[in-house]
């Protein structure tokens, strides 16, 4: 399976944190799947840290090396796919993430209610 992390499923990963739940859990372990990174979540966290947003201690970009994670970088097509989305969801940062699990056809790993509502493959990351 391929799968991308959303932003927060990432951070509860990499702070071991019980709101990423077992099955979840279970499926990033797995070594037969493929787990991509957006540079969008990386840019996303970067943001919310330098305004004190956010407190998670580390590098984003070593946290995707040392769990051998594969980086996702921003391509044309997924930058002109997130504004022809539905507005489903406003967040850009999620918009981003919808249009490349779309276009790659990746399993995205998120709790969020309204990318529930895009037509894509869903990985509660609470469950």
């Amino acid at each position: 399976m391929l799968l991308l992390l959303d932003t927060h499923a990432f951070l509860w990963w990499n702070a071991d944190d019980e709101a990423l739940g077992p099955k979840a859990r279970a499926a990033i372990a797995d070594p037969d799947n493929v787990v991509f990174v957006s540079a969008a979540s990386v840019w996303e966290i970067s943001l919310k840290r330098a305004s004190g947003k956010l407190d998670a201690p580390g590098n984003a970009a070593e946290w995707i090396e040392r769990n051998r994670f594969a980086p996702l970088a921003i391509e044309i097509g997924h930058a002109a796919r997130a504004p022809e989305l539905p507005r489903h969801h406003t967040d850009p940062f999620d918009r981003m993430l919808v249009a490349q699990a779309s276009i790659e056809d990746y399993t995205l790993v998120t709790s969020d209610d309204e990318i529930a509502k895009y037509d894509i493959d869903i990985l509660d990351a609470s469950t």
